[in-house]
């Protein structure tokens, strides 16, 4: 569903060039959730941004569902492919309610069926009617995630990008938000890329996890892999070590 080859991202900061990703590689398959881990700045959420077509990047191959990505992406080609940013309260319009909010991807393509198509996506992520109406502030940080989520998937898209999806939410709600997406990737065949810095998470949720630092790719390992810690490269080795007092990976 997703391929990626010699992937590189460059920014321009202060007259000098700031390589983000350089030299990524990589394929997702049909229905599997791939994973994207590393340490603040080692480029995982640019390499998602790339893939979207938020930020410019350079690539000898970058497909989405077997198509080459053009460099402005069509409607057709973010219809295929939605994004779940970090932040849900900043990710969504302070002065819209839950119904302008789901609505509005609906209308923009046409859809018919509308009214319907927001009750049930209101239903799928856990929400009730009563949220319909209601503006982001008034919602808790959970619900503001599963009203993005729902956003993300009321066009029922093959491909969901998710950028630290839970890092921004208490605790107590983080589970939630990880059994609800492991639930819709179930019933929606969702293929799925994971960003996040939080092993256990990837650990939970993902087939395979690609491991950064200093935006390259360290090596490609297995949720098992990442379990048992049988990895190949010493900084992988390290980011196990030092996950294992905050974060509930399986010795």
């Amino acid at each position: 569903m997703i391929s990626v080859k010699d992937l590189s991202v460059v920014f321009q900061v202060g007259g000098r060039e700031l390589r983000a990703a350089e030299g990524i590689s990589f394929e997702v398959a049909k229905g599997e959730t791939f994973g994207i881990v590393g340490e603040s700045g080692s480029g995982k959420s640019t390499i998602l941004r790339a893939i979207a077509g938020l930020v410019p990047s350079s690539s000898a191959v970058l497909e989405v569902d077997g198509q080459p990505a053009a460099r402005r992406r069509s409607r057709a080609d973010r219809r295929k492919l939605q994004f779940v940013f970090q932040d849900p309260y900043a990710s969504l319009h302070p002065r819209k309610t839950v119904d302008d909010i789901l609505r509005e991807p609906l209308e923009i393509h046409r859809e018919q069926g509308v009214d319907e198509k927001v009750m049930a996506a209101i239903a799928d992520v856990g929400l009730s009617p009563l949220h319909r109406f209601r503006y982001p502030h008034q919602l808790s940080g959970g619900q503001r995630q599963r009203v993005a989520i729902a956003r993300a998937l009321i066009l029922n898209p093959p491909i969901l990008l998710l950028d630290e999806p839970t890092s921004a939410l208490d605790v107590s709600v983080q589970a939630e938000i990880l059994n609800l997406l492991a639930r819709l990737r179930q019933s929606y065949s969702l293929t799925s890329i994971l960003v996040s810095h939080d092993l256990a998470v990837v650990a939970h949720l993902c087939d395979r996890i690609a491991i950064m630092q200093l935006g390259r790719m360290v090596e490609v390992i297995s949720a098992d892999d990442l379990r048992s810690g049988t990895v190949s490269a010493d900084y992988t080795r390290k980011l196990i070590a030092a996950s294992r007092g905050f974060a509930r990976i399986p010795a």
